[in-house]
Formats: structure tokens, C-alpha cells, sequence
């Protein structure tokens, strides 16, 4: 029996979590115990309690509520937090889930005493170091043992940064193993998808056409915070939006939504408020998001997992950033980046909405990329 550690901090994590514990009670209930520690990054309760509640993962068993604040002073907060469970544990191994600062802050915990860390994501890169993100992606990989590549792409990245493809074991921090495991989220998407239809009056709700609307979502720190870029993004959506006579829903994370009686143009302002097509609502659930995404005409987002699910729900997709870890969409054509450009973004709207022959091949894996995972992390550890 081997013990993991999982740490999870934003609702993504909460998200992607949820497939592989329940890998783990379906599957490996007999040879792998997970301990969950929830570092309270996200700390509202709609992103993140609810999501424990609706996908059945099982109750953390810490928190260490650490809120929000300047990256410096809520990722030293966790390290010391994580090291203290980590040295009570004594797990085999730390598992750890994207870019966050959570998983910068289990990477740090954990490589500085020797507990060997599993990146789940690892090799997606977006080629920005001024992303947040970026830093905490390539610091992780960099300190890993096992590191899972959902796709084709991230694994090229770890080859091209010095990996090795045929390291053999025992694996350890400087002879990891690398993998091309396919996404939990594809397997998450799957299991999530009926039970959505069934559970969830989202599209009731809030009197949307079926196949006709646009979903969108804007929450990135460089989208929010400027002023210049938000206006860009809220006129293309505006504007697209009138003269489509489509709905625009757009569930908008609680600081953004502060942030628009500030850096939005006041007029632009009044005309949202005003207009019948435009639908701000609060955030949404895991089921509700999947609902949304089965179910809408085109995706325009700046997060990468919202891409993700657009492609596998078969819906084009506009990238709201100048650069994506996904190019992989891009390249079949099914995404077009135009980062917060507002002439870009119409034209992109109309190209995606105009094509008749989109492909969506399987790049994301089987459906059991958890499955896998476990059965790695079971053989290797």
C-alpha cells in the first residue's frame, strides 16, 4: 500500500482531483491511500465547496484556509503548511495538479525534503514567463519524479528541456520518469457528461437556445486588471452579440465582476446592463459549466481547462490570450488565439462560425488517463 498526498487549491484542482480519487476507490482502493489537502487558495464558497459536494471527492483531510493575497506571502504560507502534513504523513509521494500557486508551493515543500513529486499536466508551456503560471509549471516539472503530459505536445516540451524518454528505474528527482498519459479532464468530462443533462436546469434558467448562444468566460489577472484590454473584450462580446441577435452568458468570477464598475467604460457598462442578449450571472458549477459547454454555439474564454472542454464537447473556440498551452487546438483548427483585440476577436467568431467540415480528433487520450496514472504511480513509487 503506498500513500499519496494531494494537493488542490483552485476549483480546476478540485476538478481534476476528482478523477483520480476516483480511480482510486474504483480501482486501487487495496494499494494506494490518498490524504487530500485543500490549501484554501480559493476561498469563496461557490468555487470550491460546492464542487467537493457535486463531484464526490472525498472531504480534504486538511485545510489549511490560507485565502488570497500577494503570491509571495500566500505561497510561503502554504510551503510551510504542506511541509508540516508532509513530514506528519510521510507519504510516499506528493501529487500535484497544473500551475497554480499551489502546486509551486507542494513542489517547493516537498522537493526541499526529499518527498517525491508527481506532476499531473506536466510540459504544458505558453512560452511566457511573465505568466504567473508559466514560472510555477517549469519549477514543478523541474523538481519532479513522475511526470504525466496530457498531451503529445507537453511531452515534446520536457524532451526539449532536457528530459529523457527511456530513463530507467529507480525513478528520483534526477532520473524521472516522463509520460504522455492523456488528460484526467477528458475522463472527467466523459463521466460528467450525462449526469449533467439530468441534474442540472442551467439552460432553463436562463432561456437559452440550445446550440445558439455564446458562452464565454474572462478571468486572468491581465484581462481583468486593464483597462484597455477588458474594454476590448466586453466590446467584441457586445458587439457580436447585437448584431448575431445571440445570447452572450458569461459567468463571471466574483472578482471579476468588482472589477467592472471600475475599468469598464461606463457607457459600455450601461449598455450590458441594458442589453437583452448580454447575461452576466454568478459563477457556475462543474455540472452546470458542462451543461453550458454541451450545449452552446462557440466558446470565447481566456482560460486554458474551458478550451479544453470546448473541444471535447466538439464546439470551436475563441482564445481571449496571445498565446495557449493547448496548440494542439489551433493546429486542427477548431481554436483561433486573438488575445483582448477586438477586431480579431469578431473575425474569429465569424471564421468559426462559418466552417461546415471541423474535425476534432482524439487528442486528449482514452477516456482512462487517471486509470493510467495510478497504475504508474502504483508500479513506480
Amino acid at each position: 500500500m503506498i500513500k499519496i498526498v494531494t494537493i488542490i487549491g483552485a476549483r480546476p484542482q478540485i476538478i481534476k482531483a476528482a478523477a483520480l480519487s476516483r480511480a482510486i476507490k474504483n480501482k486501487f482502493s487495496n494499494d494506494i491511500t490518498e490524504i487530500i489537502v485543500h490549501t484554501g487558495q480559493h476561498y469563496d464558497e461557490n468555487m470550491s465547496q460546492v464542487f467537493f459536494d457535486e463531484l464526490g471527492i472525498p472531504a480534504p483531510n486538511y485545510n489549511l484556509n490560507v485565502g488570497s493575497g500577494s503570491h509571495g506571502k500566500q505561497t510561503a504560507t502554504m510551503i510551510a503548511g504542506i511541509e508540516e502534513i508532509l513530514v506528519n504523513e510521510k507519504p510516499n509521494a506528493i501529487v500535484l495538479y497544473g500551475d497554480t500557486n499551489s502546486t509551486l508551493a507542494g513542489a517547493i515543500a516537498a522537493s526541499k525534503i526529499h518527498v517525491p513529486v508527481i506532476h499531473i499536466e506536466a510540459g504544458l508551456r505558453s512560452f511566457n514567463k511573465a505568466m504567473p503560471e508559466e514560472v510555477n509549471r517549469i519549477m514543478c516539472d523541474h523538481v519532479s519524479t513522475l511526470l504525466f503530459s496530457p498531451t503529445k505536445t507537453g511531452f515534446q516540451n520536457l524532451l526539449n528541456e532536457g528530459f529523457k524518454a527511456n530513463n530507467e528505474k529507480p525513478y528520483n528527482a534526477n532520473n524521472p520518469k516522463i509520460y504522455h498519459s492523456g488528460d484526467v479532464m477528458y475522463d472527467n468530462s466523459l463521466h460528467f457528461s450525462e449526469v449533467a443533462e439530468q441534474k442540472t436546469t442551467v439552460i432553463a434558467k436562463h432561456s437559452l437556445q440550445k446550440n445558439n448562444f455564446i458562452l464565454a468566460t474572462i478571468h486572468r489577472n491581465n484581462n481583468t486588471d486593464e483597462p484597455i484590454r477588458l474594454n476590448a473584450l466586453f466590446n467584441a462580446l457586445y458587439k457580436i452579440s447585437e448584431e448575431n441577435k445571440l445570447d452572450v452568458l458569461l459567468p463571471l468570477h466574483p472578482r471579476t465582476a468588482k472589477l467592472l464598475e471600475f475599468n469598464l467604460d461606463q457607457e459600455l457598462h450601461q449598455k450590458i446592463k441594458a442589453s437583452m442578449h448580454f447575461k452576466i450571472i454568478k459563477p457556475v458549477s462543474f455540472l452546470e459549466m458542462i451543461a453550458l459547454e454541451k450545449n452552446c454555439k462557440i466558446v470565447m474564454t481566456d482560460s486554458g481547462g474551458v478550451q479544453k472542454e470546448a473541444f471535447y464537447f466538439e464546439k470551436p473556440c475563441v482564445i481571449l490570450r496571445p498565446e495557449t498551452e493547448w496548440v494542439e487546438l489551433v493546429e486542427c483548427g477548431t481554436a483561433i488565439i486573438t488575445d483582448a483585440n477586438e477586431q480579431k476577436i469578431i473575425e474569429a467568431f465569424k471564421t468559426l462560425t462559418s466552417k461546415s467540415d471541423m474535425q476534432f480528433p482524439k487528442l486528449y487520450g482514452d477516456g482512462k488517463a487517471s486509470e493510467f496514472i495510478c497504475g504508474e504511480m502504483k508500479g513506480n513509487l
